[in-house]
């Protein structure tokens, strides 16, 4: 009975015809032929080579589209129920390449051109120029080194979440509300934080905070003048904002671990630390890391309380790659030279965040 039953789900390779596997072959190839001539043609035509009279890219995307219900249709004709199993996953597969992939290689092409939107001749290729220009501009290497203090803060934070979430693990009173309470800061936009906080509680001159300080002394007090204490403004915005997030997948995780294990921990005469060091905290690394992964990508994202607080100031010492990025864009209408940051640092996510993955995954990897 078992037998039969797997023998249903099993798919035998069909008897296909060569005639009908020529014909796939031909749909596909001849498709893409289509495709890639189209494209040539409507390069061609954007650089001026030739003049056709393509005003945007529809004619390639429209020959795209049909490549890609070509290349469906060959894999049911050449492979039969096999194809028709390939087609739960290829139409999504091509859909995440016209919508990850091309528009990446139109950004590369950007990237080492000339294109300042304030500028009437248009995009102009000019090679290395742009790289050039990065590697002496000192305000981008700036706002990575900024972005090393930001990440190294996630430490303080994950410490903070798992104090919280431990308290909020315990039989305490009222502790349906407190988790209600701590997560309130993650229902809020970064962008709300940072006119709820940065410029109206934090304001010099008519802030409530700014107000109470000078009612005890203190002369003019500023929150975003110093370089120091404006970086530390935005790092306490921001952890207010996600430390409940972190909070929440830790504390799921202290609520999956069975009671009995602390339990026959204290029974053998385990204290509250060697409880938390030998039992709890080793149960927690899998938890832990992949929120501080997921809090470290969240990270290298911060622009919304930078732009809207200090637009970077003073002097770029609070900048982040993405806010100094996004005024590269704003202010200075600089195309070219803004989408060649996006890429390097892009490179730079990708390539840190693989290194943090394969140590997590190795460091959390059972030794015997």
């Amino acid at each position: 009975m078992s037998a039969e039953g797997d023998r249903l789900h099993v798919v035998t390779a069909d008897d296909i015809a060569d005639s009908r596997l020529r014909f796939g072959k031909s749909l596909v190839w001849g498709s893409a032929v289509l495709m890639i001539f189209i494209a040539v043609l409507q390069t061609a035509d954007q650089n001026g080579w030739i003049d056709i009279g393509f005003t945007n890219w529809r004619p390639t995307l429209y020959a795209y589209i049909f490549w890609g219900i070509c290349l469906c249709a060959a894999q049911v004709i050449m492979r039969g129920e096999h194809g028709k199993r390939t087609l739960f996953v290829l139409p999504a597969t091509l859909f995440v390449v016209s919508m990850v992939v091309f528009p990446l290689l139109f950004g590369l092409v950007i990237a080492f051109s000339d294109w300042n939107l304030a500028s009437p001749d248009g995009r102009q290729f000019n090679g290395l120029d742009n790289v050039r220009q990065m590697w002496s501009d000192p305000f981008y290497w700036n706002a990575l080194r900024n972005m090393v203090w930001y990440t190294l803060a996630i430490i303080v934070e994950y410490a903070i979440a798992f104090g919280l979430a431990l308290l909020l693990n315990a039989e305490i009173k009222a502790r349906k509300f407190f988790r209600v309470a701590f997560l309130l800061p993650l229902m809020l936009s970064p962008v709300a934080v940072s006119w709820m906080i940065g410029k109206s509680m934090l304001e010099n001159r008519f802030g409530p905070v700014a107000r109470m300080l000078r009612e005890l002394g203190v002369d003019n007090p500023s929150f975003f003048s110093s370089p120091e204490i404006a970086q530390l403004m935005i790092m306490l915005m921001d952890a207010w904002t996600y430390i409940p997030f972190m909070m929440i997948m830790i504390l799921a995780g202290l609520q999956a671990i069975p009671r009995e294990l602390n339990e026959a921990a204290k029974v053998d005469g385990a204290g509250a630390w060697t409880q938390f060091w030998e039992v709890t905290f080793p149960l927690m690394l899998p938890v832990s890391i992949t929120a501080i992964l997921i809090r470290i990508i969240f990270k290298l994202k911060l622009a919304d309380i930078i732009i809207n607080v200090t637009a970077g100031g003073p002097g770029g010492a609070t900048d982040s790659v993405t806010s100094f990025i996004f005024r590269e864009y704003r202010d200075r209408s600089n195309v070219g030279y803004g989408t060649l940051l996006a890429i390097v640092y892009l490179v730079i996510i990708v390539v840190a965040m693989t290194i943090l993955i394969k140590v997590a995954d190795r460091w959390m990897r059972p030794r015997y």
